[in-house]
């Protein structure tokens, strides 16, 4: 007896099931039928066709799309032939079990195997053989071809080459069958066995990979994703170029997907590139790595192109209208240059926003140049004058670039053209405007700028980088990408950077390599924050940082040069941080000494700072830098600056308080006061917050801080503060505020019975506008501006400026009234003189004081507050704001120490006729008496604080001068309440009859009380 075993493959199932939506899935399936002899696979293949839907036991309808013969098994007897269908082979069970593992048909019952044949697939091999001893030889290549001929769908093994002297033999091999990765194993560990060698193996096939199949757009986001069926050790994606391969991790533009596996695909990894650009366009593989053996798949994305950069240069780089008429025309040369591509772009160029017509380009090596001319009128116009070049790709995309060409119209300012100091020729420039100049020393590449300051030139600056060094900016940057980021491009980076550091960094051509350098270092600490960094580039990073500090910067303006060093900073800081540490202990050079502790109790010490740190777990990351100190913005309480900064970092802590201690080797032992202060990075500046001495000598300061950052020492010069003085400050200006409203508000119950002539009003009137401009003085000093921003500081600024000088200008009213009322005691003010020349003086006078210096410094481009304190600026003698200040001040309390001169010398006078004992006793209680209350309402003790300024700090009287001015003057509103309303006898009785009316509820004394009489100018 005989029969026929068919194995049929039906494919593209469609089942639907009866949900909301119909959901569509695809299913392969395998039928087996067994018959007797006389049936054909044909009548099989027949009923199937028509065949179209089942409905199964739980109602799933199954529609029949596609089938086909896979097998054919004919077994007589004991006797058994199966075979597999054209484009099918066996499965690996039927190699692995029966060794059928080529095309031919297998002898043998494998009928119950399943899957009996699979689908061929194309599998390359790639490997080499690297031996340890001995050559290659035709012996070791047969043993290579046998190992693997054991594999199912074998087709061929070729030796295609041998290297390194014989000791490396590269070879090629093709299967059509998957094979399992541990069969693959099994034969490298045999071959590394009896060949004494290494073996890596990468095959192609084993993986599906999913890609665009179309162009995509310009920065659009495309997703790649390979997927293998067996579990993988790691998994990657990198970029195939001519000459390498770079690694891609996430970044700024990729973003691995390592989350897509399935039950069906257990090893998945994805990639997402985010708005990409023609850099994006190319060959990409993926690889599963499972020992020496790599699982890879390639696919290319084409990505629609645009210029990823557009040069346009101008010739000449400014348009000369000095000498024309406004009818008269200059014309410009306009270059632009793109990098060669293959894109067939639609390019023309626009003129103040106007299109003007197509360009064409002319071939120059590696680029694609764009040439036109435009007309620059002479006519005077407010617009600037614009270029633009726009390129448009097949898809209608567009790119464009512009540059605005500098005119120098007739009669207008501009800078005269000439040489700078280094010989290079600058042109003719606009006034307030700046030169852009393309052209670089060989060698060289990016710009030079120049601006023209009113009619003056400033330095030039150049951004002229060495080519080598831009080559490894350019790697940092595709590094921060995604593109290249792997441990090894990240050693390249810094060997290069280190390589490129070494240079004289006070010549003029080198500001530009620093400024690069740092930048490379800067986005090489952001990409870190995504990619790890291993401890191997400490050197190379080490010694390329050290080697930035080696000069003073000196050709480069200070603005710069803060920036730069703020930026330097921030960098090392980001990079020690994020550096994987494993055994190293420190590392040193010139300029960064870099120490690390894993213990609990950390004692370290870098370039002669001792730092503490006791912690739980994490690594203590202490860095000591030099020559860095005076390339930092100090803004801080007028210090000046140590020669070392520390910065301590704590990698893995899970603790989110810290305390750590520094001892600073003190440079400076003249009796500074020492301060600890962090760079606040999100400032810019110097901050003590978090940060106090805990105790120095002539020889050290020691710090304590709460946290972890950049530290350092700056000293005071002029900072006289002191936490007792602080405190008495802010104590006596609330006690001052509150007295000032008390005093006010007993002016106004008692106003009109004290003011009955007009000596008394001209007196109270000036008090009372004492009292209130020094109310809001107080106020505005308590007001911590300086916390809430520039805008805020500025204002309150002004306000303690002018109400600080309304007041002095009422003393000075008050004053000057008093003296003219005991010299001319029959020709007394007239009340309206008195309120005029009054209101002149104590209203209009501080207004335009303060409003002339403000505008002679927004004029001369001068300071006119410090952002610190929130005051005016002192820049020395007879320079700064302040003297906008402090000469008016010192010109009033001058005056009105005149005055009470005046009147004492009139108590004096009086007292002279009689001359007994008595009336001198008397006299000397009248001075007494005109000193104490005369004193707060003439400003006189205010006169201390212009002893301060002559008194040296090492003068014992020194700080009793400074006690004496902080408690006379933040208690000054006390003094005005004392000798300003109780010791005046009419206000004293008024207030005593006020207070026994309202205890009596007499309403007709207290209506009698208010009763007033006036006295009528004559």
């Amino acid at each position: 007896m005989c029969s026929k075993i068919f194995m049929c493959l039906i494919g593209a199932v469609h089942i639907y099931f009866q949900v909301l939506a119909a959901v569509e899935d695809l299913y392969i399936a395998e039928l087996m039928v067994e018959s007797n002899v006389t049936m054909e696979a044909d009548q099989i293949l027949s009923i199937l066709n028509s065949t179209h839907d089942i409905k199964l036991s739980d109602l799933t309808t199954v529609i029949l799309s596609h089938n086909e013969l896979v097998a054919e098994c004919l077994l007589i007897r004991n006797e058994s032939t199966c075979s597999c269908s054209t484009g099918y082979i066996w499965s690996n069970p039927v190699c692995n079990q029966f060794n059928c593992c080529r095309e031919a048909p297998c002898p043998q019952n494998v009928s119950h195997i399943v899957p009996l044949c699979v689908a061929k697939v194309n599998v390359h091999l790639n490997g080499s053989v690297i031996l340890a001893t001995g050559t290659w030889d035709s012996g070791k290549t047969s043993m290579l071809v046998t190992s693997f001929a054991g594999l199912n769908g074998f087709n061929f093994l070729n030796v295609t080459g041998q290297r390194e002297v014989n000791k490396v033999a590269d070879f090629e091999a093709a299967v059509t069958v998957k094979m399992p990765t541990d069969r693959l194993h099994d034969i490298v560990r045999y071959l590394e066995i009896n060949l004494g060698a290494v073996l890596k193996i990468d095959t192609e096939g084993m993986v599906t990979i999913e890609a665009p199949t179309t162009t995509v757009c310009y920065e659009s986001t495309p997703q790649l994703k390979c997927k293998f069926e067996e579990v993988s050790d790691n998994a990657g994606w990198s970029k195939k170029t001519l000459n390498e391969s770079l690694g891609l991790n996430t970044g700024s533009v990729v973003k691995l997907i390592d989350n897509c596996a399935t039950e069906e695909y257990k090893s998945c990894v994805g990639v997402k590139l985010q708005n990409v650009t023609g850099l994006w366009s190319g060959l990409y593989e993926c690889a599963f790595t499972s020992g020496s053996v790599r699982h890879i798949a390639k696919t290319s994305l084409t990505v629609v192109l645009l210029p990823d950069y557009i040069n346009l240069d101008i010739d000449p780089i400014s348009a000369d209208c000095s000498e024309k008429t406004p009818t008269q025309k200059v014309t410009m040369r306009v270059n632009a240059t793109i990098s060669d591509s293959t894109e067939s772009y639609n390019v023309w160029w626009s003129f103040n926003g106007k299109r003007k017509g197509n360009l064409y380009n002319t071939s120059d090596g590696y680029d694609l140049v764009y040439t036109f001319s435009v007309d620059i009128s002479c006519q005077e116009n407010p617009v600037s004058q614009e270029v633009s070049v726009t390129f448009e790709n097949i898809v209608g995309q567009n790119k464009s670039a512009k540059v605005i060409i500098p005119v120098v119209y007739q009669g207008a300012p501009f800078c005269k053209a000439g040489y700078d100091d280094t010989g290079e020729f600058w042109p003719i420039c606009p006034a307030e405007d700046t030169l852009i100049d393309k052209k670089c020393k060989p060698g060289r590449v990016g710009y030079r700028s120049r601006t023209c300051k009113g009619r003056n030139w400033q330095p030039p600056i150049s951004f002229c980088v060495d080519q080598e060094l831009n080559k490894v900016s350019n790697a940092a940057d595709y590094f921060l990408m995604g593109l290249g980021a792997t441990e090894e491009g990240a050693v390249n980076i810094f060997s290069g950077l280190k390589n490129r550091s070494t240079v004289d960094s006070d010549s003029p051509d080198s500001i530009a390599d620093i400024y690069q350098s740092i930048d490379v270092l800067n986005v090489m600490a952001r990409a870190s924050d995504n990619f790890p960094l291993e401890e191997n580039i400490f050197p190379d990073f080490v010694d390329a940082a050290s080697n930035l500090l080696n000069g003073s910067w000196s050709n480069v303006n200070q603005s710069r040069k803060e920036d730069m060093a703020a930026n330097y900073l921030r960098s090392v800081e980001g990079l020690t941080e994020n550096i994987n540490v494993n055994n190293s202990k420190e590392f040193g050079s010139n300029n960064l000494d870099l120490k690390f502790c894993s213990s609990s109790d950390c004692n370290v010490t870098v370039f002669g700072i001792d730092v503490n740190l006791n912690k739980t777990n994490g690594t203590l990351k202490a860095v000591g830098i030099k020559n860095l100190m005076d390339k930092l913005k100090n803004n801080f309480r007028e210090t000046q600056y140590a020669s070392l900064i520390l910065s301590a970092t704590l990698k893995d802590k899970n603790s989110l308080s810290v305390k750590i201690e520094l001892d600073f080797p003190r440079i400076q032992s003249n009796g500074d006061k020492p301060y600890c202060v962090f760079w606040n990075t999100s400032e810019g500046d110097w901050s003590d917050a978090g940060c106090a001495v805990k105790y120095g000598n002539a020889d050290s300061t020691v710090c304590e801080c709460n946290h972890l950052t950049s530290f350092s020492v700056l000293m005071a010069k002029e900072d006289i503060s002191t936490d007792v003085l602080d405190m008495i400050t802010y104590v006596g200006l609330g006690v001052s505020i509150g007295c000032l409203v008390i005093f006010l508000t007993v002016e106004y119950l008692v106003w009109a019975a004290v003011v009955k002539s007009n000596l008394s009003h001209f007196r109270h009137t000036a008090i009372v506008n004492i009292a209130i401009f020094l109310l809001l003085a107080n106020c505005s000093f308590l007001v911590p501006a300086e916390k809430f921003g520039e805008n805020w500081c500025h204002f309150f600024t002004v306000c303690k400026h002018l109400f600080f000088l309304a007041m002095f200008s009422w003393m000075l009213c008050l004053s000057v009234m008093l003296v003219h009322q005991l010299i001319f005691v029959f020709n007394p003010l007239r009340k309206r003189v008195f309120m005029f020349l009054s209101s002149i003086i104590g209203y209009v006078c501080p207004i335009l004081i303060v409003g002339s210096s403000y505008v002679f410094c927004k004029y001369t481009e001068k300071p006119y507050y410090d952002k610190k304190t929130c005051w005016l600026v002192y820049e020395g003698l007879l320079r700064g704001s302040i003297h906008a200040f402090l000469l008016p001040v010192g010109a009033v309390i001058f005056t009105n120490l005149f005055s009470m001169v005046v009147v004492i010398v009139t108590l004096l006078k009086s007292s002279v006729p009689d001359g007994s004992k008595s009336d001198d006793k008397e006299t000397a209680k009248g001075i007494i008496k005109v000193v104490v209350i005369l004193t707060p309402v003439f400003g006189v003790t205010w006169i201390i604080g212009f002893g301060l300024l002559l008194l040296d700090k090492e003068n014992p009287f020194y700080t009793v001068a400074n006690y004496s001015f902080t408690i006379l003057n933040s208690f000054q509103g006390l003094f005005l309440l004392i000798t300003g309303c109780f010791a005046e006898k009419k206000v004293r009785d008024e207030i005593i009859k006020l207070i026994m009316a309202k205890l009596k509820g007499n309403k007709e004394s207290t209506k009698n009380l208010t009763s007033t009489t006036y006295t009528k100018d004559k």
